[in-house]
């Protein structure tokens, strides 16, 4: 008897812990991933909404800091450096505080990025950027915080925030011209000599051409402005590979001296072993 009560009262205990009344979140996360340029922007916050009750001025005093949504930081992500107004903006994850005034409100790209809510103790070195932008009137109540990217161009967006009757946007300048014209002279000028020595390498592996390779591994090597151990290296293998024996005693040599002078002892290791086998040693 004693045994079914206990029985009974644990099977109670089990139903009750996994029994969980599940309801929506009061105010509800949003992830929004946005490409402007060449550049990956992601923007993560909570909405609350107003829910009857007046927003700027009330729930949200006037030039009080406020944590931009609701819950965990508001957070904006970077892939590349940006302009946000005069200040250059670094890549990488930044917390995003406001200070709503009745005609501007003032912004805060913030670098700690872990806090809830408001930090306890605000630190002006972490601001990365602040600006000041001002209110736009709309027509009518936007009931959910709603934050979003507008007016995009290659070079620029504004981060824009919208709630109650309240619209304010945040341009922020992307140095897209800067990256293509990069990637235009690079391209235009060829290949380097990593990519001539991960070509070289990638066809020692795979076994393929091995004239190819060493025509690639010997143009690595020319355009490199110091000498590297690690390309004489594979320079060896492949030469061995393509039954150029006297080539790949000379890459080894060369090879095996440049890691004694970075005192590598792993290529010292690998090119002595490669000279003893070839008869070199």
């Amino acid at each position: 008897m004693k045994k079914a009560l206990l029985f009974v009262l644990v099977a109670m205990l089990t139903m009750t812990f996994q029994a969980q009344v599940k309801t929506p979140a009061p105010s509800t996360a949003q992830k929004i991933e946005q490409k402007v340029g060449l550049t990956d922007v992601t923007l993560e916050y909570s909405r609350p909404s107003m829910k009857g009750r007046e927003i700027f001025g009330g729930l949200v005093p006037y030039d009080k800091m406020w944590r931009t949504g609701a819950n965990a930081n508001t957070k904006i992500t970077f892939s590349d450096d940006v302009m946000i107004g005069d200040k250059a903006v670094k890549a990488g994850t930044y917390a995003i505080f406001t200070k709503p005034m009745k005609n501007n409100w003032e912004v805060y790209f913030y670098s700690d990025s872990n806090n809830w809510g408001t930090p306890q103790k605000w630190d002006e070195s972490k601001v990365a950027a602040k600006t000041t932008v001002p209110v736009y009137p709309l027509p009518m109540d936007i009931e959910t915080y709603t934050m979003s990217f507008d007016d995009i161009s290659n070079d620029s967006a504004n981060l824009g925030l919208m709630w109650e009757k309240v619209y304010v946007g945040v341009p922020i300048k992307f140095h897209t011209d800067k990256m293509v014209s990069a990637s235009i002279e690079q391209v235009m000028a060829g290949p380097s000599a990593n990519d001539y020595y991960a070509a070289a390498v990638y066809y020692l592996e795979a076994d393929k051409d091995m004239n190819k390779a060493k025509m690639w591994i010997d143009k690595a090597i020319e355009m490199r402005e110091q000498p590297a151990f690690w390309y004489h290296r594979q320079q060896s293998l492949i030469y061995a590979k393509s039954g150029d024996k006297k080539g790949a005693i000379n890459a080894a040599k060369t090879s095996l001296k440049l890691a004694k002078e970075a005192s590598n002892a792993d290529y010292i290791a690998l090119n002595e072993k490669s000279l003893k086998e070839w008869g070199a040693m």
